[in-house]
């Protein structure tokens, strides 16, 4: 396994896909499990400014496509230089399946949860030697999960049948991975925005984004 750091940084020269897994950041819809204590339109601000900082990022490095794998409708929110897919029908492995599943040659998938991500983050797996002695990156999450996966030859079967939403999703899905002979490289673990605890500290992870502006915003005007 190698040291995500000792990579080159990203290069003009595009090397993959980005694909972006995102909800519409519909009040009601989007971040449910911030209500209560933030309102389903708060929620949805949240929501929309998670995934703004995440498009900013993925839109400031090269890539051969930047998809955005969309449940809903997108909105004013949605900057230009993406493309824009639905998201399948069926659980969360099944939508991740489909997503690579339309990709030819290396693929990233980030998800809309965490606002700290940047282009410094993602420059590994985008430089010129990120898949060279490489098969996959991961990207583990605080809570168990994933945020980021990289695949240098998609597959579908790698993801279809991983239990999604656990404390053992990330570590399912990585022995996925190792299981089926692939080499890993690991990018930094981030926090999730899942819950109304996890806000304030995602934004103080990241100070300077939207998500850390809305989340101030917000504890300012409202008594919780």
């Amino acid at each position: 396994m190698t040291d995500a750091s000792a990579e080159s940084p990203a290069t003009d020269a595009p090397v993959a896909t980005l694909l972006v897994l995102a909800k519409a950041p519909v009040a009601g819809k989007a971040k449910t499990r911030l209500t209560p204590p933030y309102t389903p339109h708060e929620a949805a601000e949240l929501a929309e400014a998670a995934l703004c900082d995440t498009l900013d990022a993925v839109r400031a490095m090269p890539a051969l496509r930047r998809v955005l794998v969309l449940a809903g409708e997108p909105g004013p929110w949605l900057p230009s230089g993406f493309e824009v897919v639905p998201q399948c029908a069926g659980g969360l492995d099944e939508r991740l399946a489909a997503a690579f599943g339309a990709c030819t040659g290396p693929a990233l998938l980030l998800g809309m949860d965490t606002p700290q991500v940047t282009p410094e983050l993602l420059a590994p797996v985008l430089g010129p030697g990120a898949w060279r002695a490489c098969d996959a990156w991961f990207g583990p999450a605080c809570d168990g999960g994933f945020w980021a996966l990289g695949l240098a030859a998609p597959d579908p079967a790698l993801l279809r049948g991983v239990p999604m939403s656990t404390p053992t999703t990330g570590a399912a899905q990585r022995a996925r991975l190792t299981g089926a002979g692939l080499r890993v490289r690991d990018l930094p673990a981030l926090r999730d925005v899942d819950t109304a605890a996890d806000v304030p500290l995602a934004a103080a992870e990241a100070p300077h984004g939207r998500f850390a502006a809305t989340a101030e915003r917000l504890r300012r005007t409202t008594v919780r």
